[in-house]
């Protein structure tokens, strides 16, 4: 007896405590709501946790259906709150005026490191908004181009699920529940502002609409990686994670250094790790176009743990002898700066190239950010190269004061800053005049970017139209082409060694090179990305393969590049050894000589790999439609084929279908040569070799009046387009540089064959 009435007291006791705590942290009851439409939200909101993986409890379930199915609906809309205002993070009331009020909700504040979890937000719904609701937090800023100061402040990811099977906008209805996700970058103790309205002018005057929260971040587990190539030997490679609804780990608008933000996958090394919460994942591996991507699905429980994967290759060019660099990356640009952890020091570039199997990577020193990148150039291989993977700094002409004539790529540099100055705002406007001070320290030249400008308005290839000549890319080089500018010995070298290649469309490119091959130029191409501006998804998306007889050097590589040595692409097709006749690309001077006309044969090693299933949709862009280069537009309509082409003096005069199945193959094709011309292979967007000029009778190529004309009439276009950019102190070099094209153009034009 005197224990059952012990019991009873400590029950009512513990009743009377747990109602008191309730009550202290209850949400304001919300009455006058219509059951019918109430009930058709909570079955949407169930739904939706279904779909986030964080289901209701089968008990919270069932309590829901069968309050739900009441008869009495006051007394069901006040159930319904008891249930679900428990599982509430804040509680919104938005005031006849459209105002909105935040209140903190009884749910537990407990948050998963590198980890997403969601909460119920109910929302009273006084004034009948049907907008949408909104929440923010200086917390959730992006950590991209944050102060030092306020990166550890910004530790949240914060959204409002506002997708189906919940309505985008609120109903109107007086009573419904929201659902917010909460993300935090780190582990511990840690506090947020968040804040919520329905638009603009409707936040609580009082700042009420405001409510400071402390959260208890619980720590993810660590999932080592073992990574290992193809050898099993220990690499690095690329690795994308994401949870069965498609988020991505770590969440990008949360990544530091060596991190990047703006693209999905993180490189990491063998032995390295990654922190992920509790749950299962799918996990995409890959080292770079020539491997083979691999999928599966990980599950990462209460325990740290580690996770083996190998690398899967379809082709390998440099154990050809054939190595593969990306003339154009930064290590500060247009999607990141000069903060310290956005990664704009080399380290994370050298992680970036050994992750996509980039053997020289190009990292240029450009405009905003050269002051501050100008202490890394040394005019050596940077420290933390790993042979084979080499890391350089050299200088991007782009965000200068000469910039609007064309930016330029300058490689192999011994001096950084043109004289004059010591930062970027003292640069010649003329780009001759630059070319002319990077020449002379033997320095490997060309226009980045090279389409931008040169824009055409159909995909046809060669084309006779005359492009606008008004942008940043190879314009000038109309004019630069035709000069010839002392070296490091005084003797003339071409003022222009390259065209950058892949990272514009490829017409627009390829048909100014055309067009001067044909006036007998020999101009050679390299593959750039320009990573992170105009490609930020990885560095090598376009890319040169430069064949060398001996040990791989920055200097060889790029003297590979001004010999035309090299092939460009995707890295997803490789024409490798392409000659004509006995005569390999880019040796002595890449130059057939013929008695007479004559038939040549054009020979090479091909490597292409398409999935077997193409990559939907891909194939059916325009031309001018990124990606620019890729080996899915060159697909045979349902086929797994690619035509290989023999171009002569700008024209497909054969070609091949092979199977695009990732096995090397030989390739020939017997071909008329009628008088001088240069020859080349491309698989059309996916790779181009540099040519070999066929020479008939020891005369020059002159293969194309019309390509002549052509040159003549955009160097008119340029010069009325550029001239406005120049300052009072160039005008006469930009005369006489214009002046000496124009007449070596009216020459040639003379020179020329009629076609």
């Amino acid at each position: 007896m005197q224990n059952s009435f012990f019991f009873r007291k400590t029950a009512i006791l513990w009743l009377f405590v747990t109602c008191q705590v309730s009550q202290a942290q209850s949400l304001p009851e919300v009455s006058d709501v219509d059951l019918q439409p109430l009930r058709a939200q909570i079955q949407r909101l169930i739904q939706t946790k279904d779909y986030l993986g964080e289901s209701f409890s089968a008990k919270t379930k069932r309590s829901l259906n069968q309050t739900l199915d009441q008869v009495d609906g006051t007394k069901a809309v006040a159930a319904v709150q008891q249930i679900l205002d428990a599982q509430c993070l804040v509680g919104i009331n938005i005031n006849p005026e459209s105002r909105v009020k935040v209140k903190a909700g009884p749910a537990k504040r407990e948050l998963l490191e590198q980890g997403w979890r969601s909460f119920l937000v109910k929302v009273n719904n006084e004034a009948g908004v049907t907008a949408e609701l909104r929440a923010s937090s200086p917390n959730a800023q992006p950590l991209a181009g944050s102060p030092q100061n306020q990166i550890v402040d910004r530790w949240l990811g914060l959204a409002v699920h506002n997708s189906q099977p919940l309505t985008q906008t609120l109903s109107g209805l007086a009573l419904e529940y929201r659902i917010v996700q909460l993300y935090s970058r780190d582990a511990g103790k840690r506090d947020a502002k968040l804040s919520f309205d329905v638009g603009q002018g409707t936040q609580d005057l009082g700042f009420r609409n405001e409510i400071n929260l402390l959260f208890d971040c619980k720590p993810a587990r660590k999932v080592t990686l073992k990574v290992l190539d193809e050898n099993g030997k220990p690499t690095t490679a690329g690795f994308e994670f994401r949870d069965k609804l498609g988020h991505v780990y770590p969440s990008q608008a949360k990544r530091l250094a060596p991190d990047f933000h703006f693209h999905p996958q993180i490189y990491r090394a063998d032995g390295e790790h990654v922190k992920l919460p509790r749950g299962t994942y799918t996990v995409r591996v890959y080292r770079g176009p020539e491997s083979i991507p691999q999928t599966r699905t990980i599950t990462v429980g209460d325990a740290d743990t580690t996770e083996s994967f190998q690398v899967k290759r379809w082709v390998d060019p440099s154990l050809m002898g054939w190595w593969s660099g990306d003339h154009h990356i930064h290590a500060a640009g247009c999607a990141h700066y000069e903060n310290p952890t956005e990664g704009v020091h080399a380290p994370d570039m050298m992680r970036h190239c050994l992750g996509e199997d980039l053997k020289v990577g190009a990292n240029l020193t450009w405009g905003p950010c050269f002051d501050y990148q100008k202490q890394f150039f040394t005019g050596k291989d940077d420290i933390v190269s790993q042979f084979p993977y080499l890391l350089r700094y050299d200088v991007e002409v782009s965000g200068f004061g000469s910039h609007q004539s064309g930016h330029l790529c300058l490689l192999r540099l011994r001096e950084q800053i043109f004289p004059g100055g010591e930062s970027k705002h003292h640069w010649p406007k003329l780009c001759l005049n630059t070319l002319r001070w990077a020449k002379r320290q033997g320095a490997l030249v060309g226009p980045a970017h090279s389409g931008w400008g040169l824009n055409q308005t159909g995909p046809a290839l060669p084309t006779y139209e005359v492009p606008p000549f008004n942008g940043i890319g190879a314009n000038e080089y109309i004019a630069d082409v035709t000069h010839m500018v002392p070296g490091p010995d005084g003797q003339p070298v071409p003022a222009v060694d390259f065209l950058s290649m892949v990272d514009t469309p490829s017409v627009w490119e390829l048909n100014i090179w055309y067009h001067t091959l044909n006036c007998g130029f020999r101009t050679r191409i390299s593959g750039e990305t320009d990573f992170p501006c105009i490609y930020g998804e990885r560095v090598g998306l376009g890319r040169s393969y430069v064949k060398l007889d001996g040990r791989l050097t920055y200097n060889d590589w790029c003297e590979g590049i001004r010999n035309g040595r090299n092939y460009v692409g995707d890295g997803r097709s490789h024409l490798i050894d392409f000659q004509v006749n006995n005569v390999q690309m880019g040796v002595n001077g890449s130059e057939l000589r013929l008695a007479k006309a004559d038939t040549v044969l054009v020979t090479a090693k091909i490597a292409a790999r398409l999935n077997e299933t193409p990559i939907e949709g891909l194939a059916d862009r325009s031309y001018d439609q990124k990606p620019y280069w890729h080996i899915e537009r060159a697909r045979l309509k349902d086929t797994r084929k690619v035509p290989v082409e023999v171009i002569i003096n700008g024209y497909a005069i054969a070609k091949k279908e092979i199977v695009a199945d990732g096995e090397l193959q030989d390739i020939a094709f017997e071909v008329p040569i009628e008088f001088s011309s240069w020859v080349a292979l491309r698989i059309l967007p996916s790779s181009h070799t540099n040519p070999v000029f066929v020479l008939v009778d020891g005369k020059p190529i002159r293969a194309s009046k019309r390509s002549a004309e052509w040159c003549l009439a955009g160097l008119k276009k340029c010069r009325s387009q550029k001239l406005r950019f120049m300052g009072k102190d160039e005008i006469a070099d930009f005369n006489a540089t214009y002046d000496h094209a124009e007449k070596t153009y009216r020459r040639i034009i003379g020179e020329s064959i009629t076609d």
